[in-house]
């Protein structure tokens, strides 16, 4: 039987994604940041490195919105399991969501590990 989140864990869920959002969008900018310093370390010409930033970027964003476009309540925790899978949050940080939640999010992962 599926897993429908409370009102007041559908807000801790939303936390959560948030700050693995966030985390995420430091990643991208630190592949950015990455770029920028060979590019400034002269090991790369100007074209090479813009057209990487671009790659960098638009490859980041793709993966953004596959994973936070439409994003609903009935996939919260589906969300936040990629997001532990992928190393942005720990399951540790999961400690407000109900037994319940944590369990359909520990199932997620192990399909999505398997």
């Amino acid at each position: 039987m599926p897993y429908e989140l409370p009102k007041s864990q559908k807000k801790i869920a939303r936390q959560i994604i948030e700050m693995g959002l966030q985390r995420e969008y430091q990643n991208g900018i630190e592949k950015v940041d990455a770029v920028i310093e060979k590019w400034k370390s002269g090991k790369l010409d100007n074209r090479d490195a813009y057209v990487s930033i671009y790659k960098k970027l638009t490859s980041h964003d793709k993966h953004l919105a596959r994973r936070y476009d439409n994003m609903s309540g009935s996939k919260y925790l589906m969300i936040i399991s990629e997001q532990v899978a992928d190393g942005v949050i720990s399951f540790d940080e999961l400690g407000e969501l109900d037994d319940q939640a944590r369990q359909v999010v520990q199932n997620w992962l192990d399909v999505i590990e398997s």
